[in-house]
């Protein structure tokens, strides 16, 4: 009965240890590529960073639509004074990337694919705040490529 009891207090730890919460990518460390400070009607639009995306941590992680693999500290962090315009971010590379944004309420947002092969998210009523981003690739690995933030929509 005690042996019992042991192995199913372990087993319930063991569950427990399973649920727990994953950690998320390390937002607190500086961006690795720069910081953007940026304004509703910013000029010139779009603005651009180039950067090595991804790095060893797999980006699926952080939720269901997250894909690739990421590095531990922001590529881009974008500081963003929200006005009536959407905002764009996206990125281009010659290789399949992915991005990873960490919103300013602290969710997560994660595409892949959104042109071609490139990434990009659309914010129809975006937050004025931290915008701390990652662009992944797909593959695995690095690869060279440039990451877009935009009031006006990427052409398709």
């Amino acid at each position: 009965m005690r042996v019992s009891n042991m192995v199913l207090g372990a087993a319930a730890l063991g569950v427990a240890a399973l649920a727990a919460p994953v950690l998320a990518q390390n937002f607190n460390l500086p961006p690795a590529f720069g910081t953007l400070n940026l304004t509703a009607g910013f000029m010139p639009d779009p603005q651009h960073v180039d950067l090595v995306a991804g790095g060893n941590i797999p980006a699926g992680r952080l939720g269901r639509d997250c894909a690739g693999s990421i590095a531990d500290a922001p590529d881009v962090r974008l500081n963003y004074t929200a006005g009536g315009f959407p905002l764009y971010i996206f990125a281009n590379s010659s290789r399949d990337t992915t991005l990873v944004v960490n919103l300013p309420d602290g969710s997560w947002i994660c595409n892949d694919d959104f042109i071609g092969l490139d990434p990009g998210i659309v914010l129809t009523r975006p937050a004025s705040g931290q915008y701390d981003i990652w662009v992944g690739v797909f593959e695995g690995g690095t690869a060279p490529a440039r990451l877009g933030v935009s009031e006006i929509p990427p052409r398709r």
